[in-house]
Formats: structure tokens, C-alpha cells, sequence
């Protein structure tokens, strides 16, 4: 993780919510200087439960900047590959390869609690950061000159002043109903039993996806591989279902058998959950902003629910840091809500068709999924109907009002574990190099202000000159790019510019460097077109 920018005013951001959402809001504020008052609702205790537990590549790299990656990577267990099955019978397998470009793995479980116990150590020996527990937000106003929030703590109730206020208090955010933000959606009567089993199992390291087997009739399975020999499995279940009755009566032991066979095992931790859809009407209303469960819930299948709410805190954090340092206009901020509902909505898209397959709600539409699974057996064709879940990726700014686009984007494939194109809006490449002498990796150099990447040391001296204060980190990659990974991955000519947000994504790739075309592009980037 690179050092933290200059520390700017003493004013805080305040956060609502110390959920991982928050933290890594408050965290990423802290490495750009930029204090955060975090308000938490709970008393201090110990979060129990796997929950959440499936982190994408993309997000990891988020979550590396914030200081905690290396060590889920390290405890966490890694899988390429997502297989599913109809009855027995697997029909088709995702792999998300390894290309090359990066030492991050496509995707790890580990709990959700043992990710926020590591923010919360992170959180605690941060000195920019002040997390109050038991402090419940009751009130806030906003002017021109900052926020105010309320809240009742254990000595009473108090008032933090700040810049900005960040609602990351999830689904029944208190700050999204002082704001009066509507909340629409929907939710689904199916239920899901979640158990932790600690077991010896005999499957691999994988995502499994089992429709009608033996052990579920009927229904579905989802099969995920976490540490310590645990292994997280999900059953849909009817709207009727009787956690409580099922274990009075022993039938949660068959059940959990008709899997585990003969074989010893213990519960660590047993939930029923009904989810919802839902998507708040605006992610920002002047000097506030919302993100993670208090801005959009999704159906569980995918795991885009954590890994959506992360990016909204990279993306929130580094645009209030540039508006409060003066980097940036107040358009920046109000981007955020262009871009992460932008992305709250495909979420759903993606789910709803997901769950019309899974769970369908007619005679007609049962009929046609048997009739599907049944033709997938022989016939490949049938298989491309089945929806299991298409796992989570991040969203494609291509419409943003930040980006400065470059020529159609029709025709690139946005499938699963496929390689992304290098066009503005899209999340840059990652690959080994250089900087300085020491081996690093590109994505490594994001994070508190821009990154140009151009091919020569006096195309870079020039690049410098028009950035007019914003802070723009320049490197030729004919210097850090030692084994050419990067220039591929990147389709770098010898001309080219490429501009890198501080999220990472792209802001612009120019097919030659113009001063007038870099400025622009970066005041763009900014807020300031």
C-alpha cells in the first residue's frame, strides 16, 4: 500500500455505520489525509457468522489499499472455477484464469466477520480515524458549510460537525430516512437456510451449484469452501420453512448428512434469510451520501451485495478527498451517483434473471426450467439458458460523465472471467513492474491521485505540465513495464496516453498526447468539464 497524501483540513467526514462498507470508506479517506468520525449504532462486539463471503479480485485491490488484502489472500481460500450441476450431473464450469497480469487471485472465501475484525484492527491504529461505538444517528442538517449529525451515545446525545456524512448504516439506514430517500424494490417470500459445517468433505476448492440434487429436491444447493475446514452451504428452502421445528425434530441432521455422510461434523453457525431487492431513488443529495446496504440490496446469488458496496466506498472516497483539497468540482460528487447507481441497477438485472430461473413463480415458467435442465443433459445449446448466478464484476463507467470517450465499445464480450478491454470507463489491467527499482504491480500505484502512463521518459516531462495542480503521477512504461505485460494488456502504442482515476478505472485513452486533449481530459476527470 503507497504512503498516505498530505493531510488536508481537520474537519472530518462523518460515516454512519463501522460495517465493512464504512471502514473502508473511513480508511480510504485516512490515505489521502483526510480524518473520518465513524458513528456506529452497536456496541462494540465481535460479528458472528460467515455471511458474506466471496471477494472478487477487483475488490480485493480496493481492499488492499485499505490495507487488509495480503492478509485475507493469505487465510483465505482461493477458487478459479464455478461448476454447475443438474442432478448429479455437471453441465457446464466457469474458470476465471490466472492470466498472468496479476498475483491477485479471481476470487477467495473467507467470513465477512473476520473481514471487519481486520478493518476494525486497521481502524483502531489509524490515527485519521475515530470509530464511535454505541453512537446511534438521530439527526442531521447540511449547509454550505457542512454537515451536523445527532446521535444518542452512552453519555448522552451528542453533535459531530463535518464536511460530508457518509450513510453506510445498512438496509434500515437512519440516514436515508432523515434524508427522506425513497427505498423501492421488492422482496421475495422463498427462504434460505445458511449453515456453517465444519466437516471433512470431499469436495475441492470450487464453487458448486447443484440443481434437484438428491440431498434438496426440487429445489437448489450452493456448495462454498472456507477456511478451517468449514464449508458454507446454502439450501433454498419454502416460504414456510421452520428452522427452529426442522432441529427440534432432528431433521436438520438428516439433512445435513444426505451431504456429509457418515463423516463428523459440528455447526459453527446456522441463519434463515428471506432477501430483497432494492435501490435507493439517489446516492447523494448535496453533502451526503449513501453506499453499500443503505443505497441498494441484492438477491444473494452472485455475491454482488459486499463486493458492490466496497466499490461504492473507493468511489465516494477518493472524489470528496479531491473536492476537499480542491481537486475537484461539486460535479464530481454528484458522478457518484451517476456511476454507482449506474452500477445498483445492472446489479439487479442481473439478479432478477438469475431468480426468475431459480425460483419460478408459475406453473408455465417451472415447466419451462425443467424442460431446459432436462435438454441440458445432452444438449449444449440448452445449457447457455441455465442461470446459476453470474458472479459479480466491476461496472463499466462508459457513460460517466467523467470519461472522455474514444470510439465505439460495441462487441466486446462481457461474459464471466473474460479479459476486459483497456476503454475508457472500464477497470485498467493490472501486470508486474517497476517503479523506482522496487517490483510492484501496476494497481499498486493507484489510489490518491491520477496515474498517466505513457511509452517514453520525455513524453512523461511534457504530461506533467498541464496538470495544473491536480495531482498526476507519471510513468513511462518503457521504464516500469519490464516484461511487456503491461503495453499488451494495455494495447499501448508508442504515442498513446492512458489516464488512470484513482479508483483505478480509466478516464481516457488518447491516441497521442495534446496537451489541450490531456488537460481537458483530466478536468473532465475531475469535475470540471
Amino acid at each position: 500500500m503507497s504512503s498516505r497524501a498530505d493531510a488536508g483540513p481537520a474537519e472530518p467526514v462523518v460515516v454512519a455505520g463501522a460495517g465493512p462498507v464504512g471502514l473502508v470508506a473511513a480508511l480510504l479517506l485516512a490515505r489521502s489525509g483526510v480524518p473520518a468520525t465513524v458513528l456506529e449504532a452497536a456496541d462494540r462486539c465481535e460479528p458472528i457468522g460467515s455471511k458474506a463471503i466471496c471477494f472478487q479480485r477487483d475488490v480485493l485491490d480496493v481492499l488492499d489499499r485499505a490495507g487488509c488484502a495480503e492478509r485475507m489472500i493469505a487465510r483465505g481460500v482461493t477458487w478459479t472455477t464455478g461448476r454447475t450441476y443438474y442432478r448429479g450431473t455437471e453441465l457446464f464450469a466457469v474458470t476465471f484464469p490466472d492470466s498472468g497480469r496479476s498475483d491477485v487471485p479471481p476470487w477467495i472465501n473467507i467470513s465477512q466477520a473476520e473481514v471487519e475484525r481486520y478493518l476494525r484492527e486497521l481502524a483502531d491504529a489509524e490515527p485519521l480515524v475515530d470509530v464511535r461505538y454505541g453512537h446511534r444517528v438521530t439527526g442531521l442538517h447540511q449547509d454550505a458549510d457542512g454537515v451536523q449529525v445527532r446521535a444518542n451515545g452512552p453519555d448522552g446525545e451528542i453533535t459531530v460537525a463535518g464536511s460530508h456524512l457518509v450513510g453506510a448504516d445498512g438496509p434500515h439506514s437512519a440516514v436515508r430516512r432523515l434524508l427522506g430517500v425513497r427505498f423501492p424494490g421488492r422482496s421475495f417470500d422463498d427462504r434460505f437456510l445458511i449453515c456453517d459445517i465444519r466437516a471433512d468433505l470431499p469436495f475441492p476448492n470450487e464453487r458448486r451449484f447443484y440443481f434437484d440434487p438428491e440431498w434438496n429436491p426440487g429445489r437448489q444447493v450452493l456448495v462454498h469452501q472456507c477456511p478451517d475446514r468449514t464449508w458454507r452451504i446454502d439450501w433454498q428452502m419454502p416460504a414456510g420453512y421452520d428452522f427452529e421445528a426442522e432441529r427440534a425434530s432432528g431433521a436438520l441432521d438428516d439433512r445435513i448428512r444426505k451431504i456429509t455422510g457418515d463423516a463428523p461434523y459440528e455447526i459453527v453457525w446456522a441463519s434463515v434469510y428471506r432477501f430483497h431487492q432494492r435501490c435507493a431513488e439517489t446516492f447523494h443529495r448535496d453533502r451526503v451520501l449513501l453506499a453499500g446496504d443503505a443505497a441498494h440490496l441484492y438477491a444473494p446469488f452472485g455475491a454482488r451485495g459486499l463486493n458492490s458496496g466496497v466499490q461504492d466506498a473507493e468511489n465516494l472516497a477518493w472524489k470528496i478527498a479531491f473536492v476537499r483539497r480542491g481537486h475537484g468540482s461539486e460535479r464530481l460528487l454528484a458522478s457518484y451517483d451517476a456511476e454507482r447507481r449506474a452500477a445498483a441497477h445492472e446489479n439487479p438485472a442481473v439478479t432478477t434473471r438469475t431468480m426468475e430461473f431459480l425460483v419460478p413463480q408459475t406453473p408455465e415458467e417451472r415447466g419451462q426450467r425443467l424442460t431446459t435442465l432436462e435438454a441440458a443433459l445432452t444438449d449444449p445449446a440448452a445449457r447457455t439458458l441455465i442461470d446459476s448466478g453470474r458472479l459479480a464484476e466491476p461496472y463499466w463507467y462508459l457513460d460517466s460523465p467523467l470519461t472522455t470517450p474514444s470510439g465505439p465499445v460495441d462487441g466486446f464480450p462481457r461474459a464471466a472471467g473474460a479479459v476486459r478491454p483497456p476503454l475508457p470507463g472500464v477497470l485498467c489491467p493490472d501486470g508486474p513492474c517497476v517503479v523506482d527499482g522496487r517490483e510492484t504491480r501496476l494497481r499498486r500505484l493507484f489510489g490518491t491521485g491520477f496515474v498517466a502512463l505513457a511509452a517514453g521518459g520525455e513524453r512523461c516531462a511534457r504530461i506533467r505540465e498541464p496538470a495544473a495542480g491536480v495531482p498526476v503521477a507519471v510513468h513511462a512504461l518503457d521504464v516500469i513495464d519490464t516484461t511487456g505485460v503491461l503495453r499488451t494488456a494495455l494495447d499501448a502504442g508508442p504515442d498513446t496516453v492512458h489516464l488512470v482515476r484513482p479508483d483505478g478505472h480509466l478516464a481516457a485513452v488518447l491516441p497521442s498526447f495534446d496537451p489541450g486533449a490531456f488537460a481537458a481530459a483530466l478536468r473532465r476527470a475531475c469535475g470540471r468539464a
